[in-house]
């Protein structure tokens, strides 16, 4: 409590010192939809490394596939999937940090899972075509709430109010039996003060892998009250998905042989999972200087995966099945999230201040049940449970952002962060070994940046950030009682060049960690990576990202990631052996990532893009052997849209076309590697490959009205 009350009395401070140092002035009234992200968000001119889309750039490309793969094209990203399609499940890896260190928030609710920290867009469907905008910020990032962001900050806004009634139906086909329908309405406002608007969507796909389909239901509304200076909004979204496993992989061999094929075979091999997310905005401008936003969120998210095993243990299902029985088994997850954000803007002259507050609990019951066994005990009954374990995390955090001018060319940016964590489980894990923690975090992040305007097009930015962040719950099962946080300061130094034809942005940024858990390549029994703590590593890199106007009718867009990611002084044990392999490179971190996309609109109906993306190789561990290494790609997609005024039912109709692997590359963006120790006297490196679709294509077609 005492921690509690410093950090408070601090941040408390901050608006009083930083108000009585600046002149009074009046400024307009901020446009009240974007107060919904501003506490997580930062302007154009501010010291950190970011990138922003809009509606505009999402609908180019939403046919159906996931966030991660809409975010493929920008700096420093690399997105995956299990079924090789882009729907289903879907990875998302910024500056080589995995989606557990990728901070994601909506209309600044977290939505990470707050004890795996990852982020599962399959319990999102067609999400992307209610976004609003979203903003990637690279890096540390600024203050935001829920999971502490390591790698990156993903803030989402989503739709916006309409003044004027309408809706679209969309439909999409494509390869793999893919295809998607949606319709969304918005009654506009209504006695101007009222609105009412909806998505309901459906995406299907068979996938690339055998049997790896997805069926994903979701949904969207929202109702909104606006008046001069007020918006209230109830927002209510979610979804329904069943997937088809894939996540194990394929050997070499089996690669080569069948690319496609998938090592699972019970029919109902399937995940299955719901999730409804409840939103609850209050906005208000007080005057020209000040406005509030408050946010309440309740998440309730319940499903299963099933699995077929063969000859188990008994033990091993807390004696509910005799020895060496087949069994069908579901694990279940069943969970309940509530979160409340306040935040209080001042805006002043050359001041703005941002002040916020967030709480967060979760809890989540993990259990499994038997529901078939080929020789039950006596005494069982179908969907008996063989494990059970409970956990509870709560998550507070409070902060005080200020951006202000120093002089007429000088603007600096502070922001500081408390943040404490409570988390505790007890109970038994799938392997019926105790897990019972008892775990605190206090947490301080300070973040430190200038901006350097050098002339109406020209801008220099520094910034230092500092990050903690706690182990996720597969940490504390892997590693037991030896696992620790992670800690990490962030430097940037960037460039940002904007004229009529060339915008550039450059930077340059060294991430120092200490006790950073890495991927080490493996997989538990469910395809989740384990991760382990290492003493010190780095990452060091240069991001370059452009947009040039060639003529009025062509343009280039264009990105370049280098980066050296290193671990320093690796000590491993094998073979009952300990070997010193010095700096070796950080799992899962290519050193080299572009994207070059050339861009054709000879008018404001038709626009053609031809993009091409390359991945240098990569390691599956982290000890650089070659069997673990990971060959580079280059893939080129090929996408366009057409708009054809109609003047009758509908305003306009909408074609859009993605071909995507347009020269049919066989290539493979992700898998795993492990240590076989009991096979042989010596320990054997094993790795599993996930292979992404060849050639392939989605079409679609969506009524305006």
């Amino acid at each position: 409590m005492k921690n509690y009350i410093l950090y408070l009395a601090f941040i408390l401070v901050v608006p009083l010192w930083a108000q009585e140092a600046q002149p009074q002035d009046s400024t307009q009234t901020q446009n009240l939809d974007e107060v919904l992200v501003k506490a997580v968000r930062v302007q154009p001119n501010a010291p950190i490394t970011h990138s922003n889309l809009t509606k505009k750039d999402i609908r180019k490309r939403n046919l159906g596939q996931d966030i991660p793969v809409l975010l493929n094209y920008l700096p420093s990203v690399v997105s995956s999937s299990d079924a090789g399609a882009g729907i289903g499940y879907t990875y998302l890896r910024v500056r080589g940090s995995d989606a557990t260190r990728v901070n994601v928030t909506i209309n600044g609710i977290p939505y990470n899972d707050a004890e795996s920290q990852g982020t599962f867009w399959v319990n999102l469907g067609d999400f992307a075509s209610s976004v609003e905008s979203l903003q990637l910020q690279r890096g540390v990032g600024t203050s935001t709430n829920g999971s502490g962001a390591f790698g990156a900050s993903l803030n989402i806004l989503t739709d916006g109010i309409s003044e004027n009634a309408g809706g679209e139906i969309a439909n999409s086909f494509g390869s793999f039996g893919t295809r998607k329908h949606s319709i969304k309405f918005t009654t506009g406002l209504l006695n101007d003060h009222f609105e009412f608007a909806g998505r309901l969507s459906k995406i299907y796909s068979d996938g690339y892998v055998d049997r790896a389909f997805t069926d994903l239901k979701s949904y969207y509304l929202q109702g909104n009250y606006v008046d001069k200076n007020t918006i209230v909004k109830a927002i209510t979204f979610g979804g329904k998905e069943k997937t088809y496993q894939a996540w194990y992989g394929l050997s070499k061999d089996q690669l080569e042989e069948d690319r496609t094929q998938n090592p699972y075979s019970y029919d109902n091999e399937t995940d299955n999972y719901w999730q409804d997310h409840y939103q609850l905005h209050w906005i208000e401008t007080l005057n020209a200087n000040w406005s509030t936003n408050i946010g309440l969120n309740y998440t309730r998210g319940k499903g299963y995966f099933e699995q077929f095993k063969d000859g188990r243990s008994a033990a091993d299902y807390n004696n509910l099945i005799n020895e060496d029985s087949d069994v069908v088994v579901r694990r279940w997850l069943d969970n309940h999230f509530y979160v409340a954000n306040a935040n209080v803007t001042y805006k002043k002259n050359s001041l703005e201040l941002i002040t916020g507050i967030s709480y967060s609990d979760y809890t989540n019951d993990h259990y499994g049940e038997i529901i078939w066994g080929s020789d039950l005990a006596s005494g069982t009954n179908i969907r008996d449970r063989y494990y059970l374990s409970i956990s509870d995390k709560s998550d507070f955090s409070i902060f005080s952002k200020a951006t202000f001018r120093m002089s007429e060319k000088l603007q600096a940016f502070l922001d500081i962060q408390g943040r404490f964590v409570n988390y505790t489980t007890t109970g038994l894990t799938s392997d019926r070994a105790p897990i019972d923690i008892d775990e605190r975090f206090d947490f301080f992040n300070p973040k430190l940046g200038f901006t350097y305007t050098l002339n109406p097009g020209n801008s220099l930015y520094v910034s230092y950030a500092r990050a903690n962040k706690e182990p996720n719950r597969n940490d504390f099962e892997s590693n037991a009682v030896d696992v620790q946080h992670e800690e990490l300061n962030d430097f940037e130094l960037g460039w940002r060049h904007e004229s009529d034809r060339l915008r550039l942005n450059a930077n340059v940024y060294y991430m120092q960690y200490n006790n950073q858990l890495v991927l080490s390549g493996a997989l538990d029994n469910v395809g989740e990576y384990l991760r382990e703590n290492v003493d010190k590593s780095y990452r060091l890199g240069l991001e370059l990202d452009a947009s040039i106007v060639l003529t009025e009718q062509l343009s280039l867009i264009s990105n370049f990631a280098l980066s050296k990611n290193k671990i320093q002084d690796l000590t491993i044990n094998r073979d009952d052996a300990v070997q010193n392999l010095n700096d070796t490179n950080i799992a899962f971190s290519p050193d080299l990532i572009t994207t070059h996309a050339l861009e054709y609109a000879p008018n404001t109906k038709f626009r053609a893009a031809l993009i091409g993306k390359y991945v240098g190789e990569q390691y599956l561990s982290n000890t650089d052997t070659e069997a673990s290494k990971l060959d580079s790609y280059f893939v080129t997609d090929f996408n366009f849209t057409y708009t054809l005024p109609v003047n009758n039912v509908f305003d306009s109709i909408v074609f859009t076309g993605m071909v995507n692997n347009l020269f049919d590359l066989k290539y493979v963006d992700r898998g795993y590697t492990y240590l076989d120790t009991w096979s042989g006297p010596t320990a054997t490196e094993i790795q599993g490959y996930y292979p992404q679709a060849t050639r392939n294509f989605l079409l679609g077609m969506t009524l305006m009205f």
